[in-house]
């Protein structure tokens, strides 16, 4: 019987403290979270046309072109690239595009902004961007949000195989058409 306990006993311990060192092992909250935008919209619609996966860094009294600086490749987001998936062939922009990930990424300036789909893939950053590794570039329009955008976003709008994809952040949106 005493052996039996003795046994529980270590058996419990073990399990406790693996158990606690598993948690340690996870990591704190990103503060630019991974979100995705796809068109359509709706998770009921199996049938997408595009859908981007990317981080979403907050303001938080910076300024856009201290965290996009203008004239210079970004990674459309944070942490790493944003990659572009079409489930069909597409026009973007003005350039045809055949299904497939890309990595996502654009150059700001203030009158139009540039989007690269490039065939690099699991890219950290834009810190080794290659243009090499380029598959089209196409220019998006720029307008401005009546309301300042603290976190970056990307969001879809339009109808059937039209889309628009917007990217959202501070004062900034930049626009640019998809079809399928």
């Amino acid at each position: 019987m005493k052996k039996s306990i003795f046994m529980i006993a270590i058996f419990a311990i073990t399990m406790f403290s693996s158990t606690e060192m598993l948690a340690q092992n996870f990591p704190k909250i990103d503060v630019s979270p991974m979100d995705a935008a796809s068109f359509p919209e709706n998770w009921r619609d199996s049938n997408k046309l595009v859908k981007v996966i990317y981080s979403r860094p907050q303001l938080k009294g910076r300024t856009l072109d201290k965290l996009a600086p203008k004239d210079k490749v970004w990674r459309t987001g944070a942490n790493e690239a944003a990659e572009i998936t079409f489930y069909k062939d597409v026009t973007f922009g003005d350039k045809a595009v055949k299904a497939g990930t890309y990595t996502l990424f654009t150059i700001p300036t203030d009158s139009d902004w540039t989007f690269i789909l490039s065939n690099q893939k699991n890219v950290w950053g834009s810190y080794f961007y290659d243009k090499a590794e380029d598959v089209v570039r196409v220019t998006g329009k720029v307008t401005k949000s009546k309301d300042s955008i603290e976190a970056f976003s990307i969001v879809f709008e339009g109808e059937e195989e039209s889309a628009t994809m917007h990217l959202g952040w501070g004062s900034t949106i930049v626009s640019v058409p998809v079809k399928g």
